[in-house]
């Protein structure tokens, strides 16, 4: 396609900018100078806010044929699973890291343009699809899994024989859409992509909310490490997802859906997109869904790597086109989401949800969980564990049960030293905490949080202090930079885990980390700067004697009396 014929496909549809400089990427194999100028002018863009805009992004090759060069994750599972010699061995075919990438149960992915390869080695790499979901040990009772593993479940006439979009049918030819939004209340189900906000509020809001055209946007933006749950769900039940979304949008009066896909899932983008053609020949999407006279719409904008983006906010200012920070709140999406307008925006797996409430009700839905708590949630479950993978488990279901009976404990001769919560960002649980059950109150009191349900397990012979650096590492990198506390404090904390810099006495080292953790978390603009800082209290409350030999190994005195380390040990 020429240039002309590029702008011309998408400048008239909603959110143009990333389906644009996604097709000039495709045909050119780069971002070249001419194509910038031309989508500069096309989409009449200032030529300096979209150059800031196109480097913030890992994607987005530069120079002739980068799009086709390897990438290779080096989240902390493939690191630990070969990914750097792996980068090596690809050096000479200009092979770069890339963050976690999503596949920590089937490590290592390497992506070469549009096509993702797994392997241990470069000699191994091959094209396969990502692991179903394990079944659930025992039989027991699922919502998002229910019916996925089912033959050919992800195609429309699987998913039809499966009972899906019964619920959907029922909402939009029964059910007023204010009883729609009550339904979901009552269910318990809440954000599950980390927040935890209450979906049927949500919902409300927006419903009541003034202002058209209202949206629903899925955020499949799924960029934190460890966390792979959500490919499964749109790999293998892409019509849930489809059908939440549009309950959603006759819920709430909304008659635009965007599906936000993380730019390291290209297959997934080709799965959604043969859904979403399915669900508008059957005229399940389009000017009068199932014959109802509502109409809703759903478009796919692929990222470009940004874990910043999985932040809603940052999120809609990706797709308008701006420059991916997050803003400052209030004002809420709820009100002022895409284009300043009333937008819902709800996590894959929520979403997922949704069809299965609206089929098998409220009541069953909020049944699923243990102890007072509703529903479930999906664990995606990697590292130095026998069965990794995506398990759902009841909410309030005990961790030691998952790590040990579901997922068949640590690998011969070893123990369990530390698990991370909600991927990274919830940092360390480690010792007694590790009998905690899996809920946002429970996770909480151990100063950790649920989040959006990635785990990653640490045996006995992993230096926590590396484990850190990595992590803290991560955050530096992924930091947006608009507000200093973070960017200046994940690098700070970086320097001080790489034993680069800091106090040469460690009360005086524990004293500093602490202070710079304290300042992010309370005047950082959004979660990163606030999550990052629990990777070094967690590490300093768990393995004190592997951080006072961390110091001491630059010039520092002992860490006297300030306790011992987790009941698993403290690593080498």
């Amino acid at each position: 396609m020429t240039d002309q014929e590029i702008l011309a496909r998408w400048k008239e549809e909603p959110a143009p900018l990333l389906p644009v400089l996604h097709a000039f990427h495709a045909r050119d194999g780069y971002l070249s100078e001419d194509a910038i100028r031309a989508v500069s002018r096309g989409l009449r863009i200032p030529l300096a806010d979209l150059y800031g805009t196109i480097t913030f992004y890992h994607h987005f090759a530069r120079v002739p044929g980068g799009l086709d060069c390897p990438r290779v994750c080096t989240g902390p599972v493939c690191v630990q699973e070969g990914a750097l010699d792996i980068l090596g061995e690809l050096a000479t075919e200009g092979a770069t890291g890339m963050p976690c990438s999503g596949r920590c149960d089937d490590p290592v992915p390497v992506i070469r343009g549009h096509l993702t390869l797994a392997g241990r080695s470069a000699a191994d790499l091959v094209a396969r699809p990502a692991p179903l979901p394990p079944p659930a040990p025992g039989g027991a009772a699922e919502c998002v899994f229910r019916t996925i593993r089912e033959p050919g479940h992800a195609t429309l006439a699987g998913y039809r024989r499966d009972g899906g979009y019964e619920g959907l049918a029922r909402a939009v030819t029964e059910m007023p859409p204010a009883q729609v939004v009550e339904a979901i209340d009552r269910s318990g189900l809440a954000g599950r992509g980390g927040a935890g906000f209450p979906t049927g509020r949500k919902w409300r809001a927006v419903a009541e909310a003034g202002g058209t055209p209202k949206s629903i946007v899925c955020n499949a933006d799924e960029g934190e490490p460890g966390c792979f749950k959500d490919r499964a769900l749109m790999d293998y039940d892409p019509h849930a997802v489809i059908e939440g979304m549009t309950a959603a949008g006759y819920a709430t009066g909304s008659h635009r859906g965007f599906i936000y896909l993380r730019y390291e899932y290209p297959e997934t983008e080709d799965i959604l997109a043969e859904a979403i053609r399915e669900a508008e020949d059957a005229g399940i999407l389009g000017p009068s869904v199932m014959g109802s006279g509502f109409a809703f719409d759903l478009h796919i904008r692929r990222g470009a790597g940004a874990y910043i983006c999985g932040e809603e906010t940052s999120l809609l200012n990706s797709m308008e086109g701006k420059h991916p920070f997050p803003r400052n709140r209030p004002p809420f999406p709820v009100t002022h989401g895409f284009e300043n307008l009333p937008t819902v925006v709800n996590n894959v797996e929520t979403l997922a949800s949704v069809p299965h409430i609206l089929a098998l009700g409220a009541e069953w839905y909020a049944g699923l969980g243990v102890n007072g708590h509703a529903g479930t949630k999906v664990i995606s479950l990697s590292g130095d564990i026998l069965r990794p993978g995506n398990y759902e488990v009841p909410m309030g279901f005990p961790l030691e049960r998952l790590l040990y009976d579901w997922a068949g404990g640590p690998f011969e001769g070893r123990t369990i030293q530390a698990v991370t919560m909600a991927g990274l960002s919830g940092g360390f649980l480690a010792g007694d905490d590790l009998f905690v059950t899996l809920d946002e109150p429970a996770i909480r009191a151990r100063k950790s949080f649920l989040g959006a349900g990635g785990i990653m397990v640490f045996d006995d012979s992993r230096d926590m202090v590396e484990v850190a650096h990595a992590a803290m590492e991560f955050f530096a990198h992924e930091s947006c930079g608009k507000c200093f506390p973070c960017r200046i404090g994940t690098q700070r904390l970086t320097e001080r885990l790489a034993g680069e810099a800091g106090p040469d006495a460690v009360v005086a080292w524990v004293d500093e980390v602490a202070d710079i953790g304290y300042t992010m978390k309370e005047t950082s603009a959004c979660g990163l700067g606030i999550a990052a800082p629990l990777i070094t209290e967690s590490l300093m409350r768990y393995f004190p004697e592997a951080v006072s030999r961390h110091v001491t190994a630059h010039g520092a005195l002992p860490m006297a009396g300030r306790g011992s380390g987790g009941a698993h040990g403290t690593g080498p």
